[in-house]
């Protein structure tokens, strides 16, 4: 029987989070069950930095961007002695379950838990959108609305200056973002980690767009394929323009989640609670084909992931 379900954020943040948080919450509450936030993620667990979480504790928080209780890496955690302490603390504190909501390594993090005993469910959230287990991550959704908004503004600038922009958006081992965000802009080229950069190709195929009279181009990059400004060393004599750069980073993780990514948090944090109270563990919820699902945590990093190869295509076909 479940009497005490604690809730951390680990990793880096993404907007939704705090929605999430609300739904573990409120569905305990809900199941008469007591809410424990847990500040600072694993660090805070292995501080016992613990608050309780109300119905109202939570009130107003389902559009805030950010996370309430805080996020931080813990390299203490990543040791046996660290895992352990942090049970002793769970069970010190009478919590009977723990909510993760985090990124794959967070997850790593849950399944060491679980493997000690601890009831342990993942929620997945990362603006990477790189976890497998569910089509989409609490976050993915709002962080490419917001690249899309930045580079809308930059093409207004480009056209006007007849320019070429770099756009980096995040993505270090993962081109999700990227993709999804250079299909939406319309940029000419996205350049992601998991494929080869052709800069011959690049500038064959914007010589040819400025021979057919066009003056400005835009290429989203990643930025695990390389930094922009290395990107725009490269290209420089290349092509027949001098690349300005723009690094959106940490900005594409601010913000008031969109609507899809409040309904997913508030479904995923909700499925999550209610898998603890019925006794299940050491799994990760999920959205695929629209409906919530379950799967083992370590589904999250060794099922392999693949960029949708329509999308790819799409990019280069409707970019001529």
């Amino acid at each position: 029987m479940i009497h005490r379900i604690g809730v951390l954020t680990s990793g880096g943040d993404a907007p939704g989070m705090n929605a999430a948080i609300r739904a573990v919450t409120r569905t305990a509450i809900y199941h008469g069950i007591q809410a424990v936030g847990i500040r600072r993620g694993y660090e805070g667990l292995l501080a016992g930095d613990l608050v309780p979480l109300t119905r109202s504790s939570v009130g107003g928080i389902i559009l805030h961007g950010g996370t309430i209780l805080r996020t931080a890496r813990c390299d203490a955690f990543m040791r046996a002695e660290g895992v352990n302490a942090a049970v002793s603390i769970l069970k010190e504190n009478d919590i009977d379950a723990l909510a993760v909501i985090g990124g794959d390594g967070s997850f790593h993090g849950a399944k060491e838990l679980a493997d000690r005993g601890v009831n342990v469910v993942g929620i997945p959230a990362t603006i990477d959108n790189d976890v497998a287990g569910t089509d989409c991550t609490i976050g993915f959704d709002t962080a490419c609305n917001t690249a899309l908004e930045c580079i809308s503004k930059l093409r207004d600038t480009a056209s006007s200056h007849d320019r070429m922009f770099i756009v980096e958006v995040m993505g270090r081992h993962a081109g999700y973002l990227a993709l999804e965000t250079g299909l939406a802009c319309g940029a000419e080229f996205v350049l992601v980690p998991e494929l080869p950069v052709d800069l011959d190709a690049i500038s064959e195929k914007i010589h040819y767009a400025k021979q057919r009279g066009k003056t400005h181009s835009l290429i989203v990059l990643a930025e695990g394929v390389m930094h922009a400004s290395e990107l725009a060393d490269k290209l420089k004599g290349r092509c027949d323009y001098d690349p300005r750069i723009v690094v959106l980073g940490h900005l594409q993780r601010g913000g008031a989640p969109t609507c899809f990514d409040t309904v997913l948090s508030s479904r995923l944090g909700a499925a999550a609670a209610e898998a603890l109270i019925a006794g299940r563990s050491g799994l990760m919820v999920g959205r695929v084909h629209g409906r919530i699902v379950e799967s083992p945590l370590e589904t999250a990093w060794t099922k392999k992931m693949h960029l949708d190869e329509d999308m790819r295509h799409l990019v280069d076909m409707l970019s001529i």
